[in-house]
């Protein structure tokens, strides 16, 4: 007898936002002589370029990528995970873990990686916390369900 309700919305909710985290522009680093998009590949040149400016990435965050794109595929895989609530927990337990981590380098980033830059994030950063609070409530309706399921096993 298995119960999945809540948490694999709670668990697709949390998917959706780390790939939009993922793919999309976490903001803009502005330098005195460009500016630069953030996203989790890197930070990108922005404008076309002319003669001979710089164009591409100016650096890559290959890390920060692929911790992110781990924080979007655990949740979605952690969905079909329902026959084993144990680990489920525990890829919960991970997944909070990996967006704590991607909290802390995207700040590092942001704000350490370039001397006198200003910083404009886009209002994708928020994606983080509600992954958060939702792999939370995720992580709890799991524990509900595994005392439900001992509560039926000792009536049996």
């Amino acid at each position: 007898m298995v119960i999945q309700r809540w948490q694999s919305v709670l668990l697709l909710a949390t998917a959706v936002v780390m790939a939009c985290f993922t793919f999309f522009s976490l903001g803009q680093i502005q330098l005195p002589e460009q500016t630069l998009n953030f996203t989790t590949m890197g930070f990108e040149i922005e404008g076309a370029s002319t003669d001979g400016a710089p164009s591409g990435y100016a650096l890559h965050t290959w890390g920060f990528f692929v911790v992110s794109l781990l924080s979007f595929v655990i949740p979605f895989i952690n969905i079909f995970m329902f026959k084993n609530l144990k680990l489920q927990k525990s890829l919960c337990v991970i997944e909070i873990l990996f967006l704590f981590t991607l909290a802390a380098i995207g700040c590092t980033y942001g704000y350490y990686h370039f001397a006198e830059a200003s910083v404009s994030w886009s209002s994708l950063i928020c994606a983080l916390p509600i992954a958060i609070i939702a792999d939370l409530l995720a992580y709890q309706r799991i524990c509900a369900d595994q005392r439900t399921l001992r509560a039926a096993d000792r009536l049996r």
